[in-house]
């Protein structure tokens, strides 16, 4: 009896000191914050691409709360689970130069945009300068392409580049929905390329993914401000094309907020 007594006793410090052991092995394990100085040309964005993370998530850690502005030798705290292997996986690409200049210039002002709408052109080839023609000669729109951003396909604009529209640069009603209310506040892009019959390309959503995420930072919205044309449209319409992967698409964006 007093054998068993005695082997409880010793057990229990063991078991113990297992317990701390185990304690110290789990928070040893626990990735640490890193620290990052921004470099000059870097942006929140480009940072963020960089660590695997949302923007959001990295303004939020740094307490960065108007226009997410950072400039060169200011010291940004990485969130723990930011890794490198999350940046190759990532299905988004970092934005050109010009385009991310282009979306921080613009004029914004609070609450101008409520939402973000997809369309694809419905053709098979297409351009910036094409778009914006047809839409002032046969549509006779007097501010020209009715779309704020256009992704090109390969045919008439490189896979995946991103145009620039004047509705953007000049902070004007979009002309991409039947509703004249809805164009007030919603933001359009259109990929080149007619979804009906075949899918984007994988460069046209990871540069929409880009693009999109850029433009709900800089406009302050969420991802259920995302939507599609044919989601919002007064008039019921396929666009973007039965073949556009419109739920893993937006499931995509609220993972990454």
């Amino acid at each position: 009896m007093r054998c068993i007594s005695l082997i409880g006793s010793l057990v229990q410090p063991v078991v113990f000191g297992l317990a701390i052991l185990a304690l110290t092995a789990f928070v040893s394990a626990a990735p640490a914050e890193a620290v990052y100085t921004v470099q000059r040309g870097d942006t929140l964005w480009s940072v963020a691409r960089k660590n695997g993370i949302s923007v959001a998530r990295l303004a939020e850690r740094n307490g960065l709360t108007r226009n997410y502005h950072i400039y060169a030798g200011q010291r940004l705290i990485i969130p723990a689970n930011a890794s490198p292997r999350a940046r190759r996986t990532s299905p988004a690409l970092a934005l050109p130069s010009s385009v991310q200049r282009a979306i921080d210039k613009a004029n914004v002002r609070p609450g101008r945009w409520k939402h973000i709408e997809i369309h694809h052109s419905g053709t098979d080839c297409g351009t910036l300068s094409g778009i914006d023609r047809y839409h002032r000669e046969e549509r006779h729109m007097q501010n020209g392409m009715g779309y704020h951003f256009l992704i090109g396909n390969g045919n008439g604009m490189t896979d995946g580049k991103i145009g620039i529209g004047s509705r953007w640069s000049r902070q004007l009603d979009g002309g991409h929905l039947l509703s004249q209310s809805q164009n007030k506040i919603s933001l359009g892009i259109c990929l080149v390329g007619n979804f009906d019959k075949h899918r984007p390309t994988t460069k046209q959503l990871q540069c929409l993914t880009s693009l999109v995420q850029a433009l709900l930072l800089r406009c302050k919205l969420s991802s259920e401000a995302v939507r599609t044309h044919q989601q919002i449209n007064v008039v019921h319409t396929r666009c973007p094309g039965r073949h556009f992967p419109t739920r893993s698409f937006l499931a995509s964006l609220k993972s990454k907020r």
